[in-house]
């Protein structure tokens, strides 16, 4: 499973004025800092160890995601919380030379990593930029693009509102939101199996291949704190999408949602 770039509703903070990170309650202010160091540690082997989670499974569920977003020659797409640019260099592609694609992450880590594959992998310049941005105060004018994606970064955001909000500020009139990120499995077979395999082999697989246990442990505990299908659906109409939808992969471990800016 992805490693990805939660909250548990509406808002970030609980009664105390504190939010999660994995299940660990902080201060808001603190969890992009410590957010920031569990992607600087993972960055180095982002993709191998998303390969070896998911069985190359992620790949299927970014292929569902681009194919939904019927990215098409000429748009303007926003790969938001881009990592390592798999889904940027595809976006790219599909807009073609009339196209633009911005990959967008708040660690440089990831950034750079991202820029270095996909100059590595020839994707034309002119047709993909970089920022490093906060998914929370995005650096883009309004009805800038015609895509904002989000894959496996949205429970990692302190205030999930407020970024689902920003998307929709610098979304086109009848642009598209997808937001793909883990959920809850609906069979209570498969939840049980899901819960021991995060818990046991995510950090035994961080510890063998990135020397590091603690931070995929955090990964799984983001995983769990995320909000369910329908409380994510309903936070895309809260923060003005129409339209609201949800696809379901793998049983309810992945779902991809989508809302259009009206």
């Amino acid at each position: 499973m992805p490693v990805g770039a939660g909250a548990t509703g509406c808002e970030v903070t609980d009664n105390n004025g504190k939010t999660h990170f994995g299940y660990r309650e902080v201060r808001p202010e603190r969890k992009a800092g410590l957010v920031a160091g569990v992607f600087h540690s993972v960055a180095g082997r982002y993709d191998l160890m998303n390969d070896l989670m998911s069985a190359g499974i992620h790949r299927l569920w970014k292929r569902f995601a681009i194919e939904v977003s019927a990215a098409r020659p000429g748009c303007r797409v926003l790969d938001l919380a881009g990592g390592t640019g798999d889904m940027a260099a595809r976006f790219a592609e599909l807009t073609g030379p009339d196209g633009f694609t911005a990959l967008a992450d708040i660690n440089d880590s990831m950034l750079r990593r991202g820029r270095d594959r996909l100059i590595d992998r020839g994707c034309p310049q002119g047709r993909i930029g970089y920022a490093q941005a906060d998914a929370e105060n995005l650096p883009f004018p309004e009805n800038c693009f015609d895509i904002v994606c989000i894959a496996f970064g949205l429970r990692n955001v302190t205030n999930q509102n407020r970024a689902l909000r920003e998307t929709g500020r610098v979304l086109k009139p009848g642009g598209r939101l997808l937001v793909l990120e883990f959920s809850k499995p609906g069979n209570p077979l498969l939840s049980k199996a899901y819960d021991a395999y995060s818990f046991t082999v995510l950090p035994a697989l961080g510890r063998l291949v990135a020397g590091d246990a603690e931070s995929y442990r955090y990964l799984a505990e983001s995983i769990r704190m995320h909000p369910d299908q329908e409380t994510l659906k309903a936070m895309l109409a809260d923060a003005g999408f129409s339209r609201c939808e949800y696809y379901n992969m793998t049983g309810g471990v992945v779902a991809l949602h989508r809302g259009i800016k009206p």
